[in-house]
């Protein structure tokens, strides 16, 4: 049998042309074809999207220590665990070092750029039967928003620890978050200070990306002289805004079930799974949402295992088979 194919593409987006923090429009989609690809032939395709402070390309990085997903992916088909698959994950990283894969006005159309450019741009190259989508953490999130909001688009979904039960997953953070925008002299200054850093990963940043990215695409305000943003917590004194906080609980997945169950129950299959230890809490998220969809009549498949929030790529050998039988 022929080997795999990995493509390296560029897409020149209109969506993201002019987005407000300048970051680049065109953008590189990793498409892996799989082992015998027949272009005659119409297969199922899956959406990659990638967590936060990472790149859908990056999913393809080889791993000494573990199995890229090419690799995975080729081993699920070759022994028949999966039928072949067309895997699409492109670039979304944006100044914020990361992407909740939806639209906001603080940083891009991304939720559009996806679902009206990557996706039709993929099917002008290669025959799809059906789209699933899938991702971890940050892009678990985006999976399910997506699933929830394009059911005629997205027939399968894998939500691999995302984030949910925002309250437990969220709030926790900003203190540390405040301190450092405080320190620096507020968030674009921290964000200038971040970029000048020659370490983008330290762990001291984790907690403050996740402060600033996560208000620019849930609270984006216009009129805030904060990048565009609105913050949870008032920069000066740390006081509670319950306003602003209303409107992260509204992409909360939990709190999305009421509103598109509907959709929910056109999908083929819904997939769940988390940590017992997950760092962000985003176990109790998990188990909220199962319990929410349950409620509504839908049969997800949820799964928790023993271990905490990075390094969980091993659990696509779960979702990914499920998807694609489902899409086949």
């Amino acid at each position: 049998m022929a080997l795999s194919r990995l493509e390296i593409l560029n897409l020149r987006s209109r969506v993201l042309k002019g987005n407000p923090l300048g970051d680049l429009a065109e953008r590189e989609v990793s498409l892996y074809l799989p082992p015998g690809y027949d272009p005659a032939r119409k297969y199922p395709a899956l959406l990659a999207l990638s967590g936060y402070m990472a790149s859908g390309p990056m999913l393809f990085n080889l791993d000494g220590l573990g199995e890229d997903l090419k690799r995975k992916l080729d081993r699920l088909i070759l022994t028949r665990k999966m039928p072949p698959v067309i895997v699409a994950a492109p670039d979304c990283l944006t100044r914020l070092a990361g992407n909740q894969h939806i639209n906001s006005p603080a940083v891009g159309r991304y939720e559009d750029f996806l679902v009206k450019e990557v996706l039709p741009f993929v099917e002008k190259r290669h025959a799809v039967l059906r789209w699933g989508v899938f991702g971890k953490s940050s892009g678990g999130l985006g999976a399910m928003v997506l699933a929830m909001r394009h059911p005629k688009t997205f027939q399968a979904v894998a939500m691999h620890s995302g984030d949910a039960g925002f309250e437990l997953g969220y709030l926790p953070f900003f203190a540390e978050a405040l301190d450092r925008f405080r320190e620096a002299g507020g968030p674009a200054k921290w964000l200038k200070r971040y970029w000048a850093d020659p370490n983008r990963r330290r762990g001291r940043h984790v907690r403050v990306l996740d402060g600033l990215g996560l208000s620019a695409f849930y609270s984006a305000d216009p009129k805030s002289l904060h990048l565009g943003i609105a913050f949870p917590f008032d920069l000066e004194t740390g006081e509670f805004r319950p306003k602003v906080w209303a409107r992260w609980r509204a992409w909360d997945p939990v709190n999305l079930v009421p509103r598109y169950a509907h959709n929910l129950k056109k999908l083929r299959k819904i997939y769940i799974d988390c940590g017992n230890h997950d760092e962000c809490n985003f176990q109790w998220g998990a188990r909220s949402l199962v319990k929410a969809l349950r409620r509504r009549g839908l049969k997800p498949v949820y799964e928790s295992f023993d271990d905490g929030h990075l390094g969980i790529a091993y659990r696509y050998d779960r979702s990914l088979p499920m998807l694609v039988r489902a899409l086949a």
